[in-house]
């Protein structure tokens, strides 16, 4: 693991969307705050009091179906143990590192809020995985949106020193893991909130660059900006598209009331109502990080440990449904269809740059010879991709599921809308991928070139300088593999 002189402070309060990524790709070290770890002491010992004097659920009794079952006092010892062996059933493909890393970070921070009861030193061996760069084995299914307790039980093991690290950083000491742990370590969905803190922004760059390739094809097909005008959006003000609107007069250096051009009238949808669709996705990854805001930092563990609640100032146990995953079930489903609304403009614009009334080429950006397909196939390539956008925009919220012996019998899905997310980024990037392919060939066939000092014209020499400039009919797959690559650079133009 690379050193990094950057610290993120884990207090249990305030952890940010971005620094969970920093975490989950090693960019940041974490150390956990001094009254964070404070609250975790007291809470710890709290829950060891409860647990002790009366039934506390995972704790003093099984889980589930078995939450009437108690535990008797001479197996208390080994029942953190068998309950992390046999929930640690997660099955499918071992997941990436960093998906791993993410769940650890948000795991340490919601543990620093101070309501789960779990001994202080997994805080620390957690930190340290994370500062190490080791991590466990996590496998992809176990969650249906109600707790990640399958990943997080192959986490418990291995900080209890029964599974293996990967990775090449040394893994954390072995933690002595009792009845008073193991349910406090898994009663979360911090695999799910990482999942969605690093789907959220990988695209929300992704459309950040799709509004600059977007203006690359406005240039292309002599686009009007009339439709970014600042009145059209201050007299119908919805916040995304009002500040879509400003990004693209920023991206294009076109004034606030811009002329009505004396060509056509009304550009094609793809243009005329960009505003109008990214917008919303704004909107929507807007409420999905506040979602992840409050859930990162979230006291969600059932039972919940308040040390001191009660009039006489004596702690107490709260069983609930906090880990009830309805709001990021939601948020997540909402952000991937409008994403994919998104993706489907940028083939609508893709299909005008192949048509000669716009941009005065031949059809689909063929060359000089007879009847050549040029850029054709690229609509059929983005449609492709686009097809399944679509079918990972089906909402994951519409699931059901009725669990241990009818005791649970709602399940939010929002692990499932999670992994949708994350896999749409790269048919999404493929798709704006071909846009921009198309969008550079045109401008450099009709000897366009925008200026240098224009964000839009940094884009057209960033792309110009990777993407090959021969247009005979040849595969163009290479060209898109290097165009999708290339969005990463337009997020910060």
């Amino acid at each position: 693991m690379k050193s990094s002189h950057m610290v993120v402070v884990l207090d249990g309060q305030s952890l940010p969307v971005a620094d969970v990524v920093r975490l989950a790709d090693g960019a940041a070290r974490p150390v956990p705050g001094t009254d964070a770890m404070k609250r975790v002491e007291v809470s710890w010992h709290a829950a060891r009091e409860l647990a002790a004097s009366g039934r506390v659920y995972g704790r003093s009794t099984g889980v589930g179906a078995n939450r009437s079952e108690a535990v008797p006092t001479e197996a208390a010892a080994d029942h953190g143990l068998r309950l992390l062996r046999s929930h640690a059933g997660a099955i499918g493909a071992a997941l990436p590192a960093r998906e791993v890393r993410a769940m650890l970070a948000v795991r340490a921070n919601q543990l620093l809020a101070g309501g789960a009861g779990l001994r202080p030193t997994v805080v620390t061996a957690l930190c340290e995985a994370l500062e190490s760069g080791a991590y466990p084995v996590v496998n992809e299914y176990g969650s249906v949106g109600t707790g990640d307790i399958a990943a997080l039980s192959q986490v418990g093991l291995a900080l209890a020193g029964e599974q293996p690290w990967l990775g090449a950083g040394t893994p954390p000491e072995a933690q002595p893991l009792d009845n008073n742990d193991a349910l406090a370590m898994i009663s979360s969905n911090a695999l799910t909130l990482g999942q969605a803190a690093l789907a959220l922004d990988e695209l929300r760059r992704l459309i950040t660059a799709t509004q600059v390739v977007g203006a690359l094809s406005l240039l292309a097909v002599d686009g009007s900006y009339e439709a970014y005008a600042e009145p059209v959006h201050a007299a119908r003000p919805h916040p995304g598209s009002y500040a879509v609107a400003a990004v693209m007069r920023r991206l294009l250096g076109a004034p606030e009331r811009p002329t009505p051009p004396l060509g056509r009238i009304q550009d094609p949808y793809g243009f005329r109502c960009l505003p109008q669709i990214h917008g919303p996705a704004q909107d929507a990854a807007d409420l999905l990080e506040r979602t992840l805001a409050v859930e990162i930092n979230a006291a969600a563990e059932n039972p919940l440990i308040c040390a001191t609640t009660l009039p006489n100032n004596s702690p107490a146990a709260y069983h609930h449904g906090g880990f009830y995953m309805a709001q990021l079930s939601l948020a997540l489903d909402h952000f991937r269809l409008a994403v994919t609304q998104t993706a489907r403009l940028s083939t609508s614009r893709l299909s005008a740059l192949n048509e000669p009334g716009f941009t005065r080429l031949r059809p689909f950006l063929a060359d000089g010879e007879p009847a050549s397909s040029g850029v054709m196939i690229l609509e059929y390539a983005a449609g492709a991709a686009l097809g399944d956008l679509r079918a990972l925009s089906a909402p994951a919220s519409l699931g059901h599921a009725v669990l241990s012996r009818g005791v649970e019998e709602q399940a939010s899905f929002a692990s499932l809308a999670a992994r949708q997310a994350l896999r749409a980024s790269g048919a999404y990037r493929h798709v704006v991928g071909c846009e921009l392919v198309a969008a550079v060939r045109a401008l450099r066939q009709r000897g366009l070139r925008p200026g240098p000092e224009l964000p839009v014209g940094r884009a057209f020499a960033l792309a110009d300088a990777v993407l090959d400039s021969d247009h005979v009919d040849r595969p163009l797959t290479d060209d898109v593999t290097a165009a999708a690559a290339l969005l990463d650079q337009f997020t910060d133009l």
